[in-house]
């Protein structure tokens, strides 16, 4: 069994967080990426989201540490088939916050790269 992808979803990049509003006004003003909106209620920190094409940039905060928040995104078609498979070859699955309209999940690759694999639920 093979898990099916469908698309880079987004990657998320981590900045201090006095550099927040300053990476927003480059990543919008600058670099011209449109903001849309974030579920700002579901996560613990602030943010920012942007549409890049079909898939998105998020911007969050984080101070240095040994967990991070730096991650990739990858679509899949079948979330529950895919957390399987995965489980099945001995990778830990860490469960995340509940965003509306996404299943998903992460992993720590065996090195050292924190992956997330979602699945969009809207209209399902």
């Amino acid at each position: 069994m093979s898990i099916t992808f469908k698309r880079i979803n987004h990657f998320h990049i981590c900045l201090a967080p006095e550099k927040l509003e300053e990476a927003r006004n480059f990543y919008r003003d600058i670099i011209g990426l449109e903001l849309i909106e974030r579920p700002d209620d579901v996560f613990d920190s602030p943010g920012y989201w942007f549409n890049i094409g079909d898939a998105q940039l998020h911007l969050g905060v984080e101070e240095a540490s040994r967990y991070t928040d730096r991650h990739t995104a990858l679509e899949v078609t079948d979330i529950l088939s895919a957390r399987k498979h995965l489980e099945a070859n001995g990778i830990k699955i860490s469960p995340q916050h509940k965003v509306p309209g996404w299943e998903r999940f992460a992993f720590v690759d065996p090195f050292g790269n924190r992956m997330e694999l979602l699945q969009i639920t809207d209209g399902l």
